[in-house]
């Protein structure tokens, strides 16, 4: 039997002056979320019929702002980086990480750092570092407005594929004592694929879910981080692929989950639906959370939207806060 579920809607000054939905779903549906096939259709059913006597979640602070990064050429505020070129990184907006100035210059034979970045299929990008000097370090990666953060190994070593934000691919690998490197790839088949990007700062409990062609909950084409699939979905145009990026075990960690889907989607008519999804957690209750996405455009710049979000408190932990609309949908026609 489905059970009942409280539907919690936000104040009407998000919902209407932003168009962006918002619903708030209660731990017990929580609890089997993505689990039996009675906990889903409960959830989908409470979604199209309001019980009367619906709370209503009052949610403070909400702020929305767009703006474009053009990545034509990947400049980052402006300059260009090179290896004789002081460059200077300021935090984006809603994930914040401290600034950092990375003043590229000769390290000590002892200290040498060597970044590398090689394109791979789907628009993805192999980054290797060597900085044997810094072991088991805290370092940020920065790419077109996209920030995360990686742990080196006990060798110094870092391997990690990393979806492309533009075509001439520019990454920038930032130590907190400023010590660095930059790397770049040629990514020719970026035009190939949509891409679409969440990022947050620490435990804020974000999610992001893309339900292709008219997908419900746990369907095959329900794709989130409990079940991502992988680069070949897209470059055989069955559907798209999430990657997280970033180390969650990384002191202060910056996370960015990202969906690719292919333009061309082989046989498949419709649209995809993304939405943002917030679980109450002991780390986030009662607290304001914040996150960006970044949209890649067909005319190669970067929409980007900065969210802060008041969180229930903790009497809601296993909730899930639901933002529809925070992305456009994607529109699918098979050729």
């Amino acid at each position: 039997m489905a059970r009942t579920k409280e539907i919690l809607t936000a104040a009407g000054t998000f919902g209407c002056a932003l168009g962006i939905g918002f619903i708030m779903q209660n731990s017990d549906a929580a609890t089997e979320r993505y689990g039996a096939a009675s906990a889903v259709e409960a959830r989908e059913s409470s979604l199209q019929s309001l019980d009367a006597e619906t709370s209503i979640l009052e949610v403070q602070d909400i702020e929305l702002t767009s703006a474009t990064f053009d990545v034509q050429t990947d400049q980052i505020d402006g300059v260009a980086p090179s290896s004789d070129t002081q460059v200077t990184l300021a935090a984006v907006s809603g994930t914040e990480d401290p600034a950092v100035e990375l003043t590229p210059q000769p390290a000590p034979a002892a200290c040498e750092i060597i970044a590398d970045a090689r394109p791979m299929a789907a628009a993805m990008v192999n980054l290797t570092l060597d900085a044997a000097c810094l072991p088991n370090e805290r370092i940020t990666i920065h790419h077109s407005g996209m920030i995360f953060t990686q742990t080196t190994s006990s060798t110094g070593s870092l391997n990690i594929n990393v979806p492309a934000l533009s075509e001439t691919a520019v990454f920038v690998f930032a130590f907190g004592n400023g010590d660095g490197a930059v790397a770049q790839a040629k990514v020719e088949d970026l035009a190939d694929f949509d891409r679409m990007v969440l990022q947050w700062k620490e435990a804020a409990g974000f999610q992001m879910h893309a339900f292709e062609f008219g997908a419900g909950y746990d369907d095959a084409g329900h794709v989130w981080s409990g079940n991502p699939r992988d680069m070949a979905s897209a470059i055989t145009g069955a559907g798209g692929f999430v990657t997280l990026n970033g180390d969650i075990d990384a002191a202060a960690p910056m996370l960015a989950e990202v969906y690719t889907f292919p333009v061309d989607s082989e046989g498949h008519d419709g649209s995809v639906v993304l939405t943002v999804e917030a679980e109450v957690t002991n780390a986030n209750c009662g607290q304001e959370i914040e996150a960006q996405t970044l949209e890649l455009n067909s005319n190669d710049s970067i929409r980007t939207r900065d969210l802060t979000l008041a969180v229930p408190d903790c009497d809601a932990l296993g909730s899930f806060l639901v933002l529809n609309n925070l992305f456009e949908d994607l529109k699918v026609a098979s050729n």
